[in-house]
């Protein structure tokens, strides 16, 4: 058994799967608290590798493509303060990481784990009933049934049509994106025979998302969703979205459409500070970060 102890986590490997627990230090993110401990088959994995730096290093875990439902419906965009599959190494422990890797590596070789693709998932998501309050929305998921009910942020419209309800039958996919920049980010469902290419602020079957700490809760209940539904390597059905063509990159906007996008942010952001969405220290910080880029 390898194993190794660290503010950032613990990860401990038995030869047949790597269970990795959060830590408790204040510096490890809401997100990894609330998913908690994971316990990943050596069957799932694709790699493992170990990065130094002059402080600290970094383990990395890679799983197979389709093995992991939490991947699938992030798409990879969990930032490093929340990644699951990384470990922050203090320096006097760079010993041990190494130890686990190799652990790990002969491990893969001896069971001859292939790195290809899966076409089931191997691991099995956040486990439900499951609630969550962030953006614009509270996702609830008992397993059957999604519930989306909004708050007083929500945009009128939106709003009006009152709280929404979904059966897992209803869904054909579900996809996170984080805030990045000067778009918002979303939970977006996408439910069967009703396409919408609405913005997540009126999309009934989205949530809206600014990038605030919760946000990232909502991966949670994408994930639990997606372990639920078919996986898209055995979607053959014709209702079933297959994956999306590479979109050609948008124009480069012009300096004085940026501008006119970071005044139109600005004044989003006082918008949500005078409503009290944003507490003062949050309104100072994002109305720097817009200042610094005008």
């Amino acid at each position: 058994m390898a194993e190794i102890i660290q503010k950032d986590g613990t990860w401990v490997f038995d030869g047949d799967a790597l269970r990795l627990t959060p830590g408790r230090d204040k510096n490890v993110s809401l997100f990894r608290k609330t998913l908690g401990e994971l316990a990943v088959p050596l069957g799932s994995l694709a790699g493992v590798s170990f990065e130094q730096g002059k402080k600290a290093g970094r383990l990395r875990l890679r799983l197979r493509d389709g093995a992991d439902p939490l991947l699938q419906a992030t798409g990879g965009r969990l930032t490093e303060p929340h990644d699951p599959y990384q470990l922050i190494v203090e320096s006097d422990r760079y010993g041990v990481a190494e130890y686990l890797v190799d652990e790990v590596r002969n491990a893969l070789l001896l069971d001859e784990v292939p790195a290809d693709p899966v076409d089931r998932y191997l691991l099995p998501g956040p486990s439900v009933p499951l609630s969550v309050s962030a953006g614009d929305a509270t996702a609830t998921f008992d397993g059957e049934h999604i519930r989306l009910e909004w708050n007083w942020k929500t945009e009128e419209a939106k709003a009006a049509a009152g709280t929404r309800s979904l059966t897992l039958a209803d869904i054909t996919g579900v996809e996170w994106h984080p805030a990045a920049g000067l778009e918002n980010g979303h939970l977006r469902f996408t439910v069967r025979n009703a396409p919408t290419k609405a913005p997540p602020k009126y999309d009934p079957n989205a949530v809206e998302l600014w990038g605030f700490k919760k946000d990232p809760l909502m991966a949670l209940v994408a994930a639990a969703v997606q372990a639920r539904l078919p996986h898209p390597a055995r979607a053959t059905a014709p209702d079933v979205p297959q994956p999306r063509p590479e979109l050609p990159s948008p124009p480069v906007a012009s300096a004085e459409d940026d501008h006119d996008a970071l005044l139109r942010r600005l004044r989003e952001l006082g918008e949500l500070h005078r409503t009290g969405v944003l507490t003062d220290e949050e309104f100072t910080m994002a109305k720097q970060a817009v200042l610094k880029r005008m």
